[in-house]
């Protein structure tokens, strides 16, 4: 399986060529949509982007773990966790494999 990662320099970059703004603004676009997510997140709320999945945080309590090296008991503390749900459509991209862009 590839390890490859995109980043938000090639994501800006598609942005670019795909809308046909200038760099800059590609690249402002992008950090203003991440900046929008981000920011719904922190304030708890759902993030839902249509034919691609849901964000949501997700409260865990407290619970007692245990160092596998030592055995020994460590409280692990209340937090927040971010979780991912992928759409149908995402899942079954993933599953059947790349799909073509209609339209051009």
């Amino acid at each position: 399986m590839s390890e490859k990662t995109i980043t938000r320099a090639q994501l800006s970059e598609a942005v670019y060529q795909e809308v046909g703004l200038s760099r800059n603004e590609s690249a402002d676009l992008l950090e203003a949509v991440l900046d929008e997510i981000s920011n719904a997140l922190a304030e708890g709320e759902a993030v839902k982007i249509s034919s691609f999945g849901s964000f949501a945080v997700r409260s865990k309590g407290q619970r007692i773990g245990r160092n596998p090296k030592t055995g020994e008991e460590v409280p692990i503390l209340p937090r927040r966790v971010l979780v991912f749900r992928p759409s149908q459509l995402l899942k079954k991209q993933i599953n059947d494999g790349p799909v073509a862009k209609g339209g051009n």
